[in-house]
């Protein structure tokens, strides 16, 4: 993919790169294994100006775009997911203020972040309540120059870590969808507290956690753009977030090749690695990495307009887009349960070797002595089935909202 970036952008993808092979890789097992939040490696890439990606240099950030910030989360999804995610999720609670927040809001959080002393979150996930928004019964209720809001966000990632968190809730019950707004919630502020650190199958470097309000009570000016502009701001926030599920699955989908690789070849069975045996050569080579060189241009392309078109607000393209981008990164996880199946789930595997890289994502599972030590499942984290997502897009097509 060198020759679709600029030299700046090379240079910060090998800079998180190697922040991946020295910080991240030698404790990733010891931070999934002991459930441990990875602020020491948060220092590192805050010490590498690396958190303040797309925050503008008027804030101490260094002012780039989308591309860039998915370069740098491949690179550190290749190390550990958890990791990447815990980045990843922070930018996601920082997108609200950068699209919406005031001058004030902006000079008063976003250096923080940029420096790596904090982090954010983005909370609009409710027990009832995922991607319909429209479905949320958090409450924030006008008394006087102040808002009061109350109810319960579930399954925040960075939630109890992160300093700042962007909270819908809705002003406007009658309105469903049209009546939610945002607010920006501090981790300090009176009535706010975290539920249980939830205990996961895998990710478990990166928390998640509920968010309690109970009757918080904000100045009007916590406000994020005027009230009834929630759903919109929670759309515009996942379209500029998403590309990054795509850049963690090819980062460590090509991980997950150059491990199977460097296995078939160490282990030796009939006096030749096994790597030489079609049968091991088949799977991965026939699909896995072939799809890999293929994404990179694709995120590429995929990115080229992505800040550009965020800013003019052109959802529908942008909904199609992100749609098929899931699509791209439902085939990615259905490839890497394939290769791990059949790559991995072979006699005599050194399970605590392999499970550094696979338990951010996968359940490994003890079978006989005889048999296989090692498999996995991956969980659908992404948004949504391929499924109805190919539907949606198709729907959209159809309906000629869009131009290709």
């Amino acid at each position: 993919m060198d020759y679709l970036l600029t030299e700046e952008q090379q240079m910060l993808r090998d800079l998180a790169r190697q922040i991946t092979e020295e910080r991240i890789k030698p404790v990733r097992a010891e931070l999934d294994e002991g459930e441990t939040f990875p602020w020491e490696i948060i220092k590192d890439l805050a010490q590498a100006d690396l958190c303040g990606t797309i925050i503008p240099e008027a804030y101490g950030g260094l002012g780039l775009g989308c591309l860039e910030n998915v370069l740098v989360l491949e690179a550190l999804a290749a190390g550990c997911v958890g990791v990447a995610t815990t980045y990843a999720a922070s930018f996601l609670g920082a997108y609200p203020l950068l699209l919406y927040g005031t001058e004030e809001h902006k000079q008063k959080y976003l250096p923080p972040l940029a420096r790596g002393d904090t982090l954010a979150a983005f909370a609009l996930t409710e027990a009832q309540a995922g991607s319909d928004a429209g479905a949320i019964a958090a409450t924030a209720v006008k008394d006087g120059d102040h808002y009061v809001l109350n109810g319960t966000k579930q399954w925040i990632t960075n939630a109890g870590e992160a300093e700042i968190n962007t909270v819908i809730a809705l002003t406007d019950k009658a309105k469903g969808a049209r009546g939610a707004s945002a607010f920006l919630v501090e981790k300090g502020d009176p009535g706010v507290s975290f539920g249980k650190k939830e205990k996961k199958m895998g990710i478990r470097a990166s928390v998640t956690r509920e968010i309690v309000l109970e009757d918080v009570r904000l100045p009007q000016d916590r406000l994020l753009g005027r009230e009834g502009l929630g759903f919109l701001l929670t759309m515009r926030t996942l379209d500029l977030a998403r590309p990054g599920a795509g850049a963690l699955a090819v980062g460590l989908a090509q991980s997950a090749l150059d491990e199977a690789a460097s296995f078939a070849k160490e282990r030796h069975q009939f006096n030749q690695p096994i790597i030489a045996f079609q049968a091991v050569q088949l799977r991965p080579d026939a699909s896995f990495e072939k799809m890999i060189p293929v994404s990179h241009p694709y995120i590429a392309n995929f990115l080229e307009n992505r800040d550009d078109l965020a800013g003019l607000g052109n959802s529908v393209r942008i909904i199609v887009e992100t749609t098929e981008g899931d699509i791209f990164t439902a085939e990615f996880q259905e490839l890497l349960r394939e290769v791990t199946d059949e790559v991995f789930y072979v006699p005599g595997v050194d399970r605590s070797a392999l499970q550094s890289l696979w338990t951010p994502n996968v359940r490994w599972q003890e079978v006989t002595e005889e048999g296989f030590v090692g498999g996995a499942v991956i969980p659908d984290d992404y948004s949504g089935d391929a499924a109805s997502l190919e539907r949606l897009r198709a729907n959209t097509l159809k309906s000629g909202q869009i131009g290709r």
